[in-house]
């Protein structure tokens, strides 16, 4: 019976032949995401900083204090709070909007076949070459004289800014659904047809079950730019109780002699909290949402 050889452990290689082989790469990860965490951090220490100033914030967490977001909610002229529910209610409800009107036009396209398919899809892809932004005087006249006859629709409304965004979303989110709902094979329609079930019930039972990825990834996206809009949420509302966050918050640093960079930077913080709650929410769907629809 023959001794069996003892295994030799293996050399270690060296730091160069680590570093040449996959140091280098660990080495740009770090500096990414210092590079990536450093904005972050100092608007997180400016709104602990009881100055007010950015210059006086340049020194990270030099004084900490909670003054600025006491502040924020006590300022009457101000409502933060009302900013605050009036960005949820607005971007929650253009997202699902979104997600439903995107979902039932992605799926007309995907499964029927009727006249003027082809040419709605390529409508849909040249409209989203101009960007909204090329619209906000027509958006502004023609919600004014939507106004007089609907006040519901007109300026200072919320319900007008929510069509607003539901309008120039539905295109992109149609044609990324699109190409989602390709992948699902048209085979599950076929046996469901044959035990009698039509769009609707193959649509809300089976088909939204299969493409929750694109989903949670359209209401995602919708949630984002609809909370962070500017432009065109300045031009809709006026009145500040209801007015949202990223309008709001910009009357703190628009004056000249009385910008208070501190309570913006601590407002912007609270701001991103229903982001990342979301974001964190939905985690689980984004990456398989993002690729999926790709290779189709």
């Amino acid at each position: 019976m023959s001794t069996p050889t003892p295994v030799r452990p293996a050399a270690r290689r060296g730091f160069g032949k680590w570093f040449a082989a996959t140091g280098w790469r660990h080495l740009i990860g770090v500096a990414l995401c210092i590079y990536a965490a450093f904005p972050l951090l100092y608007v997180l220490s400016a709104s602990l900083n009881p100055n007010g100033t950015l210059l006086s914030s340049n020194g990270l967490f030099t004084e900490v204090g909670l003054r600025s977001y006491i502040d924020l909610f006590r300022n009457e002229q101000r409502p933060f709070a009302a900013w605050f529910g009036n960005t949820l209610v607005i971007g929650l409800t253009t997202a699902a909007a979104s997600v439903f009107l995107g979902a039932l036009a992605a799926y007309s396209f995907s499964r029927m076949r009727f006249t003027g398919r082809r040419f709605g899809l390529m409508s849909l892809l040249v409209v989203q070459i101009f960007p909204q932004l090329l619209a906000v005087v027509a958006i502004f006249i023609l919600l004014t004289s939507l106004g007089e006859v609907y006040p519901m629709l007109g300026i200072d409304n919320q319900v007008a800014l929510i069509m607003v965004y539901l309008g120039g979303a539905l295109g992109v989110n149609t044609y990324l659904m699109y190409g989602f709902f390709n992948t699902v094979p048209v085979e599950i329609d076929e046996a469901a047809k044959i035990d009698g079930a039509g769009h609707a019930r193959i649509f809300f039972t089976m088909i939204l079950r299969l493409v929750a990825p694109i989903l949670a990834v359209v209401g995602l996206l919708s949630f984002i730019a609809s909370t962070s809009d500017f432009v065109i949420a300045s031009v809709v509302l006026v009145s500040p109780e209801n007015q949202t966050l990223a309008v709001g918050l910009y009357s703190y640093v628009s004056e000249e002699f009385s910008s208070n960079w501190s309570v913006f930077a601590a407002g912007a913080v609270l701001a991103a909290l229903p982001v990342m709650a979301l974001f964190l929410f939905l985690q689980k769907y984004i990456v398989g949402g993002l690729t999926a629809g790709a290779g189709k």
